[in-house]
C-alpha cells in the first residue's frame, strides 16, 4: 500500500513549465527538439537512418524518418504488452514486450505497411513488476535481454539477470546475474565488454543504496542482488551470512534513487576529444525520495578503461522539485550528435556541439 501512496503523491508533484533554454549543458553544446513521440522510451537506429522509438505506456513502436528539413513520425505497432526494449539487427526490428520478443523482417522497407511479426521461441516471465524489457545485440551477434526482479527486493530463481541467445532465440544462457533491474546496457567500443546500469532497491532511505554502473568483462558474474547493494551494503533481510566481497562491485556508484536507464559510450567525432569514448547515462529520476534526484544526463569519465569521475552533463529538467522531463535512452547519430528520449514530455531531443573545436574542424 505504501508504494501506491507514494505513486499517488508523485502524480501530484508540481510540473515545471518546460523550456529547452532551461537545460544546462557544457559550453559549446546545444539541445533542440528532434521529434514528437508519445511516451518516448528506448531508441534503436536502422541502417538507412530510421530512428525507432518504443512507447511502453501507449503500447506502440514508432519510426522517425527524415522529411525535408524535419522529421516524420510513423506508428508501426499497436496494442502491445508494454513494449519497451527494441533493437535493430541485420535489417530486422526486434521488439520486446513483457513476455515475448517479436521480429519484424526488413522493417525499413516496410514502414508504411509493417509485415506480420514473428515471435521468437523465448520463455519470458509475465510479471509486470520490473517486467518491461531492455534488449540489444552485442558484438558477438547475440541478443541480450534483461529480466528484472519481480519485486522491490526478493530472491527468486530465473529473475534479476541478463540472458543472451542467438537471434532466433536458440541457445539461451544466463550471461550475468544479481542484477535488480537493468533498463540500459551497451558494449565498450574497443574491448566489446558489456556495461549496464542497475536501479538500486527502495525503502532504505533517501541516500541508500547507490544505483550502479556495472562492467561485465565475461559471462557468469554475479553483481550482488538481493544480498549486497552498491558493492558494500548488505541487505537487512537477504544479506544475513553473506559477504559483499563475494560479488562484483559497481564500476561506478551512482547517486541513490536516480533511476539510471539508457547508457552509451560516445562513439562520434562531433563532441570534443575529452568526451570521446566516455560514458553517458540517462537518469530517469526518483519516484519516492523526499527530495527528488536524477532527471538529467550524467557523464562518467574513464581513464585506462576505469571510471574516474561522475558528473552532470545535461540538467534542468528538475527545478525546485518541479519536473519538466525524464530522460530515458541515448543514441549517437552518424554525424556525432546524440539523441535523448523523454517519456515525460513525449519528445526526442538532439544534443550537438558547435564550440571552437568543432568550428575549427569544419573549416579544414
Amino acid at each position: 500500500m505504501s508504494r501506491l501512496i507514494a505513486f499517488f503523491f508523485a502524480a501530484l508533484a508540481p510540473i515545471a513549465a518546460f523550456g529547452l533554454d532551461d537545460i544546462e549543458l557544457p559550453a559549446g553544446f546545444a539541445i533542440e527538439e528532434y521529434a514528437d513521440v508519445p511516451n518516448a522510451r528506448s531508441l534503436a537506429l536502422g541502417d538507412q537512418g530510421t530512428l525507432f522509438v518504443s512507447n511502453r505506456k501507449g503500447r506502440s513502436v514508432y519510426a522517425v524518418v527524415a522529411d525535408g528539413d524535419g522529421t516524420r513520425t510513423i506508428q508501426l505497432t499497436k496494442k502491445m504488452n508494454s513494449p519497451n526494449g527494441i533493437a535493430f539487427h541485420d535489417g530486422d526490428l526486434y521488439v520486446a514486450e513483457i513476455d515475448r520478443v517479436t521480429r519484424y523482417a526488413d522493417i525499413e522497407n516496410h514502414l508504411d505497411e509493417v509485415p506480420e511479426g514473428e515471435p521468437l521461441a523465448i520463455d519470458l516471465p509475465s510479471e509486470r513488476h520490473h517486467g518491461w524489457r531492455y534488449i540489444g545485440f552485442g558484438p558477438d551477434d547475440k541478443l541480450y535481454i534483461s529480466i528484472g526482479a519481480p519485486c522491490n527486493v526478493c530472491d527468486k530463481s530465473g529473475y534479476a539477470e541478463i540472458v543472451r541467445m542467438n537471434p532466433d532465440g536458440s541457445e539461451r544462457e544466463t550471461f550475468a546475474s544479481g542484477i535488480r533491474n537493468s533498463v540500459g546496457f551497451t558494449w565498450h567500443p574497443q574491448t566489446a565488454e558489456l556495461w549496464f546500469t542497475d536501479n538500486g532497491r527502495d525503502m532504505l532511505g533517501d541516500d541508500l543504496p547507490a544505483c550502479e554502473l556495472n562492467q561485465a568483462p565475461r559471462a557468469g558474474l554475479h553483481f550482488g542482488f538481493p544480498y549486497c547493494h552498491g558493492g558494500g551494503l548488505l541487505d537487512p533481510k537477504f544479506g544475513d551470512g553473506k559477504n559483499c566481497s563475494d560479488y562484483v562491485a559497481p564500476a561506478q556508484k551512482l547517486d541513490a534513487h536516480v533511476a539510471p536507464l539508457g547508457v552509451k559510450f560516445y562513439s562520434g567525432d562531433m563532441f570534443p576529444a575529452e568526451y570521446r569514448g566516455q560514458v553517458f547515462i540517462a537518469e530517469h529520476g526518483s519516484w519516492n525520495r523526499s527530495k527528488k534526484a536524477g532527471y538529467r544526463i550524467t557523464l562518467v569519465r574513464l581513464q585506462d578503461g576505469k571510471p574516474v569521475s561522475y558528473e552532470p552533463f545535461a540538467q534542468g529538467w528538475l527545478q525546485n522539485e518541479a519536473v519538466s522531463g525524464r530522460p530515458v535512452d541515448l543514441i549517437v547519430l552518424e554525424d556525432g550528435s546524440m539523441l535523448v528520449s523523454d517519456d515525460f514530455s513525449n519528445k526526442v531531443y538532439r544534443i550537438s556541439y558547435h564550440g571552437p573545436e568543432r568550428q575549427g574542424t569544419e573549416k579544414q
